[in-house]
């Protein structure tokens, strides 16, 4: 689950981590009010949403008087913001944060995240800040820095001042360098973080260390035990079709094809994914029903595929071990008796139960089409794609 900048910043100054004075507002009014509480002659207005590289799609404005920062407040609010991550859809801003303008000498990079090679926590730091770390690792890779954690004692200061003599820093900074690199981790710590990153982390002509931006993201599984966390999330910054399929214990991901997918397994589910481009089609999305799924898991996940638009056919693709196959029928047939079937619909099903699942489905009457292998579920899907769209073609014609 990701977080708003505004959000990571006020969990980070719970653990000593200098940020400068700011404010939320959803407003242009709640806007100035907020400069004037901050005090001083420039602030910096930044849209709050899920994503990277704000400053380059104008989600960030450098405002010198009040009437400026009205008009940038304005101008954000209700837009759709486009940055290289959000992809062409965008997220639209619905809330800004107003920061007090900070005269900047030098920028840095500080973020920690999983690595999975080492199965360790690992800290990455660039004297390059500003732009992303794939950025700085292609350009400047002499200036990336690393230190792995030991989970057995976690980090340790001398490792932050290492790090920060690494960096350049000296005399009295390095202290502050300690006290914020110690301050991000503890709160990746004792938070469930999968990802801390501040960028830039900025020392101002004042020599004073602060935070200016912030990015934090956590564990799913873990937010059970942190009710703090999950009250943090935003969803209309999610993907409607991940958010209903969180919802109900589903692991899904949008994708931008015309073919459903629903299977049972990640292997499973990527496998299929491939098979599909392999047959010159597209996936729409990635689900997992999971091990276990009940008829009404079935129908819940089947429904959120079909919510999709985009899906022009849908194929369900089980390997029975935990699940049964008689289940995934039942499940199958329980949503299409509510709803009816008006999309090509391909069922592979292999495993426990699966006469007992082909029988069901032959029952219903309804205008399934089955598929054995994994390969040839994948063509007549890409099939009926094509068929679907020749059908459609004619009928607009006519």
């Amino acid at each position: 689950m990701d977080i708003h900048e505004y959000q990571a910043k006020e969990l980070l100054v719970r653990f000593g981590v200098p940020v400068p004075r700011g404010g939320l507002a959803y407003s242009p009014e709640q806007a100035a009010y907020r400069a004037r509480e901050i005090g001083g002659e420039s602030w910096v207005v930044k849209a709050q949403i899920h994503s990277g590289a704000r400053g380059k799609a104008g989600g960030i404005k450098l405002c010198n008087d009040r009437h400026d920062l009205w008009e940038a407040a304005d101008s954000l609010l209700g837009k759709t913001l486009v940055t290289e991550q959000t992809g062409p859809q965008g997220k639209v801003v619905y809330r800004l944060y107003v920061e007090a303008a900070q005269a900047i000498a030098r920028e840095y990079y500080l973020g920690l995240v999983l690595d999975r090679a080492s199965e360790r926590v690992m800290i990455v730091a660039s004297a390059a800040g500003g732009m992303e770390i794939e950025e700085i690792a292609e350009r400047r890779p002499g200036s990336v820095h690393r230190i792995v954690v030991e989970p057995a004692v976690g980090l340790q200061p001398f490792q932050a001042r290492d790090l920060a003599f690494r960096l350049g820093f000296k005399g009295v900074e390095v202290q502050q360098v300690v006290k914020t690199v110690m301050g991000c981790y503890r709160a990746f710590r004792d938070l469930d973080a999968t990802m801390v990153e501040v960028n830039p982390l900025a020392v101002t002509r004042d020599d004073e260390l602060l935070a200016l931006d912030c990015k934090m993201s956590f564990d799913d599984n873990a937010l059970f035990r942190r009710p703090e966390i999950a009250d943090m999330r935003d969803r209309s910054q999610e993907d409607p079709r991940e958010s209903a399929a969180a919802d109900r214990g589903l692991s899904y991901v949008g994708l931008d094809g015309n073919i459903g997918c629903m299977i049972n397994g990640a292997g499973l589910a990527m496998a299929t994914m491939d098979m599909i481009k392999l047959a010159g089609g597209e996936p729409a999305n990635f689900l997992d029903i999971g091990g276990g799924a009940t008829p009404d898991r079935v129908a819940e996940a089947f429904q959120i595929v079909r919510a999709d638009e985009n899906v022009r056919a849908i194929l369900v693709n089980i390997f029975a071990g935990i699940n049964h196959c008689d289940w995934v029928a039942q499940g199958l047939v329980q949503a299409l008796e509510k709803t009816g079937l008006d999309l090509p619909l391909v069922v592979r099903l292999a495993g426990t139960n699966v006469e007992e699942g082909r029988r069901i489905l032959a029952d219903s009457g309804l205008p399934i089409i089955t598929a054995t292998t994994l390969a040839d579920a994948a063509e007549k899907a890409v099939a009926a794609v094509a068929t679907t769209a020749k059908t459609a073609a004619y009928a607009e014609a006519v």
